[in-house]
């Protein structure tokens, strides 16, 4: 089937015949069989590789030609990021929401196509977003996430919550990994196209002594090092190929990478350029690191990395210039990162409370649909390494034999829906308990078990606890949500989040930064560092510094609750020693983490500080003005002599420090400096830009009126 027979717009045949497509894979011109032009709901479950996105695409233009409006929901950011930029350019207005949890975001509203994260979407249906219901068009990207115990019930919720406002509204799913297509796409309203054809043929075998076996075929791969994994890079990097070696941790990322980039020997020009510019921007060890395993052509990749970090790889590897990337399963999680040879090196992890267990069938499948770039390789090949002869056997069966495990709701739990329901009350979505139960079935989770029993009982709890909470009021089967069950949806904050926040604040003598920071730590909703067996030490010089200003009585702690304790106090003083000016590169050794790490840290208690200050000015009035400093204070990563300067545009945590240091303290001593003065300082173009705001607005407006920088890449 030819893309000019096709009922797309003109411009978008045109773009694809300029880069070179003309014609449809044969799972392409199945879903267009299927009606996925003409409106039908379609579970598309196909190979990496084969398409998928494009008959996406394709669906979303035809969806915006007759005046329709397209979602396109993914799980992580960074692949938001990617399908933004994927799907701008080619004529239409695209959008894109991934933070922020209490907008209504009206301005998303004049894209043809939004993308987002479940979550951000989840958000705007509490906010009450007016354009939602204006959505023609639901795609979500890895469907199959709907399986996953922490993103999976928001997922299940949003699609289910959209599809409630949009009756008519076209939904199709995308994946390459699912065990239960047809169970799914019926809960679509839909059917499943299915198909294990590739545009690249996928080898996959097993790799024992020195050989890999494949189904009809072996292949003796040469031994020029004495690690397995490294004779398999070795020979397929030999023949022109570009290699992905999934591992189990960042420590073992990290080290491979190392070993890689010493067989590699000196790297290409191209591989110097992406080193030089790490270094430059290199802020810690493991970044600089980084940098002298890329002049050699290797590198790492996980989530501790920086985006900017992690971009530079990626990038790198995209060129070709980059031969080997070693990965925790960051990168098989829907990046466009395919290679000729995949190896799945680690196929057991560490879960906490189960020691080292099996990965799932799906995530090999994921990482191995990685292996062939179209147009680019004659093959793919994803090896597994068997470390004794009966491997061999056992490695088929659990996964190259093995399809992926059905997808299944994880909605049946009270923490899981408890959120969900109090947005569902507060939102006007169902407010008695008949709608509410008949909300509760159309879920996916009832859809494939029938189980009224079981969710009616996960309702109850979830009512009896909000009501005890005071977020909803119940009057015979009638639920009302309160001021603050409003609140506490509109901030997308757990409830028990909330609860712990407000209890804190009301108990609290005095206001402490580091204590409330561990309050907000403690809660389920901030992600923590973990605690390590050799961190004995380190934690009591912890309590000794911090012990006396925290709120909750640690001595009196039962023993089952001191790791999660731990947990939230390491947390706490990273962010505390952030909020007072210590350096990222110093942080990051003094806690064993990476750039990522401290980002993430710093994102999510930005969120849970600003909604820590609006709960206060609710409850707890008088700590509003230090909430509103330190939240300041840590989005910035600056002491409290700096508030004054850090609300200029241009100005982050290195220039406010750099002004403070000269003299210049606040906007008034800018403008009486004079811009001859704070040219050496900052700059000519920096200097302008802060100059044309201070004598274009009073210098003694107050924060609120801040334009805040939102990441750790923006602290200049």
């Amino acid at each position: 089937m030819r893309i000019a027979d096709l009922p797309i717009p003109p411009s978008l045949k045109e773009h694809y015949v300029g880069v070179g497509i003309t014609d449809l894979y044969p799972p392409q011109v199945a879903c267009i069989e299927r009606g996925v032009l003409s409106g039908k709901n379609l579970l598309i479950a196909i190979p990496t590789a084969s398409g998928k996105t494009l008959v996406a695409e394709m669906a979303m233009h035809h969806h915006a030609a007759q005046g329709g409006r397209c979602l396109y929901i993914v799980p992580l950011k960074a692949l938001a990021s990617e399908k933004f930029d994927e799907f701008g350019g080619k004529g239409l207005k695209v959008g894109i929401a991934t933070g922020d949890y209490d907008r209504r975001d009206e301005f998303l509203g004049r894209n043809d196509i939004i993308v987002a994260t479940s979550e951000k979407v989840d958000s705007l249906v509490r906010n009450r977003a007016p354009w939602l219901g204006s959505i023609t068009l639901l795609v979500i990207d890895e469907v199959h996430l709907l399986d996953d115990a922490d993103r999976g019930p928001t997922l299940e919720m949003v699609i289910t919550k959209l599809r409630y406002l949009n009756p008519g509204m076209q939904v199709i799913g995308l994946s390459a990994t699912i065990g239960n297509p047809e169970i799914l796409a019926a809960w679509l309203d839909g059917e499943a196209v299915t198909s294990s054809w590739r545009p690249v043929e996928l080898r996959e075998g097993i790799y024992h002594r020195g050989r890999i076996i494949f189904p009809s075929s072996e292949r003796v791969v040469p031994p020029v090092s004495k690690f397995d994994d490294l004779n398999l890079v070795m020979d397929i990097v030999a023949e022109g190929g570009q290699c992905l070696v999934f591992v189990n941790s960042r420590r073992n990322a990290e080290a491979f990478a190392r070993r890689a980039g010493g067989a590699f020997g000196v790297g290409s020009d191209r591989c110097m350029e992406l080193s030089l510019r790490l270094q430059s921007m290199a802020e810690t060890e493991g970044e600089r690191e980084l940098a002298l395993c890329i002049a050699r052509g290797a590198a790492f990749h996980h989530a501790g990395l920086k985006k900017g970090v992690r971009s530079l790889v990626e990038g790198g590897f995209r060129e070709g210039a980059i031969r080997c990337i070693a990965s925790t399963p960051t990168l098989a999680a829907g990046l466009n990162l395919p290679a000729r040879r995949v190896i799945v090196r680690d196929y057991h992890r560490y879960e906490a409370g189960e020691g080292m267990v099996p990965l799932p069938a799906r995530e090999y499948h994921q990482m191995a649909g990685r292996a062939g770039r179209p147009r680019l390789d004659p093959y793919g090949e994803a090896i597994l390494i068997a470390k004794e002869r009966g491997d061999i056997e056992r490695l088929s069966e659990w996964y190259i034999n093995a399809p992926p495990e059905g997808v299944h709701s994880r909605c049946a739990t009270v923490w899981a829906l408890c959120a969900h329901i109090l947005s569902l009350i507060a939102t006007g979505f169902a407010q008695r308990r008949q709608k509410l139960e008949a909300f509760l079935e159309r879920t996916y989770y009832h859809h494939e078990r029938g189980d009224s029993a079981v969710m009616g009982s996960v309702l109850t709890r979830s009512i009896s606890y909000l009501t005890d909470a005071e977020m909803v009021v119940t009057l015979g089967d009638r639920y009302t949500a309160t001021e603050y069950g409003i609140l506490v949806s509109r901030l997308y904050l757990d409830p028990r989040s909330a609860q712990i926040i407000t209890s804190a604040l009301a108990a609290a003598p005095d206001f402490s930064d580091v204590a409330f920071l561990q309050v907000v730590c403690s809660t389920p909703d901030m992600p923590t560092l973990s605690v390590r067996r050799n961190d004995g030490a380190l934690l009591d010089r912890l309590i000794k510094r911090s012990g006396d200003e925290l709120w909750c009585e640690v001595p009196f702690l039962g023993e089952a609750e001191m790791e999660s304790f731990y947990r939230s106090l390491k947390t706490a003083v990273l962010l505390d020693e952030w909020a007072n000016e210590v350096s990222e590169a110093v942080i990051c050794e003094h806690f064993g983490i990476g750039g990522g790490d401290l980002y993430t840290m710093v994102e999510s208690i930005n969120w849970l500080l600003h909604a820590g200050g609006r709960l206060s000015a609710m409850f707890s009035p008088q700590f509003s003005s230090p909430l509103a400093a330190l939240e300041l204070r840590v989005r910035h990563g600056i002491k409290p002599e700096l508030l004054p300067l850090i609300r200029l545009r241009g100005i982050g945590r290195v220039r406010a420090r750099r002004l403070f240091n000269n003299g210049m303290t606040d906007p008034a001593s800018l403008l009486a400096a004079g811009r001859e003065r704070i040219v050496p300082i900052l700059g000519a173009g920096i200097t302008e830009q802060v100059f044309t705001q201070l004598e274009s607005k009073a210098p003694a407006q107050g924060l609120e009126g801040t334009d805040l920088q939102s990441s750790l890449g923006e602290f200049p």
